[in-house]
């Protein structure tokens, strides 16, 4: 009888593993974020290119910057991309978790020599 047990667990945590690594972050999504105490937003578009992700991040006034390093591990979505502004380039490290069609995370970079973080959030527009 224990043993039943045991492999019933063992199964039931393998299927809670499995339904883990179903996230899914294909999709357009909505992104907000505030630096200072402005609120800006960004369009961040994920496709699957055959078995990796791949993608491209939008502001206003900067199209589609192609992503670099996009990896999924369980339901944390990781990329970097470059914000191009007013002559100046900053890469940007994102770190984002996926939550059905939301998602809340961080974006890192270096401005003047220390690293700053800021929150960002986005949700998935409807297809």
């Amino acid at each position: 009888m224990k043993a039943i047990l045991s492999m019933a667990l063992v199964v039931g945590l393998c299927g809670l593993t499995g339904a883990a690594d179903k996230v899914d972050p294909v999709g357009t999504w909505n992104c907000e974020y505030e630096i200072g105490d402005q609120k800006r937003m960004c369009t961040l578009m994920i496709e699957k290119d055959g078995d990796k992700l791949a993608g491209t991040m939008t502001w206003p006034d900067q199209k589609a910057e192609k992503l670099k390093d996009v990896k999924l591990k369980a339901s944390t979505l990781t990329y970097s991309a470059v914000r191009k502004f007013m002559g100046n380039e900053f890469p940007l490290d994102f770190t984002l978790t996926i939550d059905g069609d939301k998602f809340k995370g961080k974006a890192a970079s270096e401005f003047g020599g220390q690293k700053q973080e800021f929150d960002i959030e986005g949700k998935r527009e409807k297809k």
